[in-house]
């Protein structure tokens, strides 16, 4: 989304966002408003685009980790650590990192993160775009558990897996969306099967030669699964199997991690090669918020005062010649609302917009 604010003495505002347009006329410090909202649209409500320095951990005020091993209920090798070595942030990228190495009695490393206690959602698309690893036993996923866990056990918790790859020759171009959940309040469905759909790259294409969006679309009674832009399967509780209860109107947390081996993709063998890298570009909330309004208040001094939703995630931009191109938009070093403008002595024209991540 995009907001262009010419704040000087005499100027005007534009607000647009998925077709929504609000004008704010800003005349000799008087404001008179006319703004024109279409119905609630998704906006960004949380995103973590890693742009942090590099070889610095994951923002922890968003992310903590799982630790340790066990296998996981999967029998899996992976001892899970919180250090830089299996996670750390590279050139706007989350890198979590698989190694062969010998710690605590196991030979593999890796990290499995997870916003749990920080942040969780119910409803809305959530997306991430991401390069996986490859290789036998390799298994990267990108997936959601109910926030209620672990006071409510899984299955019943309910866990919606967005992405999940095996990393055997035969799977290397799949991408597997699933949801488990309890039966009649025991057990899981389809006997820790799931109940989920696939898609596999055309023309014998790896997921891992590059990266894709992998997302869910999770309304009160449906869930829609992506791949880039098809939409490979679609959950509703009458997709659920005999005694299968719908337990996703819970908010819940995500969880990226890449594991080595477990029962399912089976385990590395010497064609495995180590380290194995999962390159994470963002992950993305979309909700269903209120258009965008961004509020132009006058100060008695002369300033201008600008507002926007809280709720929103977005940043303020400014630059000072023209609107013509738009190419020297550069980040203010104040990025909350609200934001005082104060008067300019020369009447230069600056242009201030909101930008989303």
């Amino acid at each position: 989304m995009a907001v262009v604010c010419n704040v000087v003495q005499a100027g005007s505002c534009e607000v647009k966002l998925a077709g929504v347009v609000a004008n704010l006329i800003l005349v000799a410090g008087l404001i008179s408003a006319k703004q024109v909202f279409a119905d609630t649209q998704l906006n960004i409500v949380w995103s973590d685009e890693f742009n942090q320095p590099d070889g610095s951990s994951p923002d922890p005020t968003k992310w903590n980790y799982d630790l340790g091993g066990g296998g996981w209920g999967n029998g899996e090798m992976e001892f899970y650590t919180g250090r830089t070595n299996n996670a750390r942030i590279v050139g706007g990228q989350l890198v979590i990192e698989a190694d062969l190495e010998s710690t605590n009695g196991y030979s593999y490393t890796s990290a499995r993160l997870k916003t749990q206690g920080l942040a969780s959602w119910a409803y809305g698309r959530m997306e991430a775009r991401i390069k996986i690893p490859r290789g036998q036993g390799i298994w990267p996923a990108f997936w959601m558990l109910g926030a209620n866990f672990p006071a409510i056990h899984w299955p019943a918790c309910g866990e919606i897996d967005i992405m999940e790859n095996i990393g055997n020759t035969s799977d290397q171009g799949t991408d597997h969306g699933t949801i488990h959940g309890p039966v009649s309040g025991d057990g899981d469905y389809n006997y820790n099967a799931g109940v989920g759909g696939t898609y596999t790259l055309p023309g014998g294409a790896a997921l891992a030669d590059n990266f894709h969006i992998y997302a869910v679309e999770w309304t009160t009674n449906q869930i829609k699964w992506f791949l880039d832009t098809t939409n490979f399967f679609t959950a509703t509780p009458a997709s659920l199997p005999t005694g299968g209860i719908w337990v996703f109107t819970n908010r819940q947390f995500f969880i990226l991690n890449v594991a080595v081996g477990g029962n399912w993709p089976g385990y590395p063998d010497a064609t495995t090669i180590f380290p194995q890298q999962m390159l994470v570009d963002y992950v993305r909330v979309y909700q269903q918020t209120a258009p965008l309004a961004l509020s132009v208040a006058t100060q008695p001094n002369g300033s201008f005062t600008l507002s926007w939703p809280t709720n929103i995630v977005c940043h303020l931009q400014i630059q000072t010649n023209s609107l013509t191109g738009g190419t020297n938009w550069f980040d203010t070093s104040v990025t909350t609302s609200p934001f005082v403008v104060s008067p300019d002595p020369n009447n230069t024209s600056v242009f201030y917009r909101l930008a989303s991540p």
